[in-house]
């Protein structure tokens, strides 16, 4: 499967971007789904997960402003950003499980300016 996402740009602190993740296939059957984030200089991190049973996961420190999402019939994976805050900086990667690995997007940078 290959994973396309798209969204990121540059916003100022407090605003809200929406990032999309298009797969090449149908995520019909796919369980595990997710956004991951890399800052400059540090390990990428996850942010949230979401499961076929929409049951969702966040990191601590997007709870109450980030929401996961998955759209079966678009076949698209998408992160609502809200309240973004500098520390949100960072390259965002799209993900999927299946198949026993793990598939990667390319990537969207997200700035946030204060």
């Amino acid at each position: 499967v290959q994973l396309q996402a798209s969204g990121g740009g540059l916003v100022q602190a407090g605003g809200s971007l929406k990032l999309s993740c298009a797969a090449s296939r149908s995520i019909f059957s796919i369980n595990d789904m997710g956004w991951y984030r890399q800052a400059p200089g540090k390990q990428r991190e996850l942010v949230a997960t979401i499961t076929r049973a929409l049951r969702t996961n966040y990191a601590d420190s997007v709870k109450g402003r980030f929401t996961i999402s998955r759209d079966n019939a678009k076949n698209t994976l998408y992160l609502q950003m809200n309240g973004l805050k500098p520390e949100d900086t960072a390259v965002y990667y799209c993900n999927v499980f299946l198949d026993s690995r793990f598939y990667w997007g390319q990537g969207t940078l997200v700035t946030v300016s204060s």
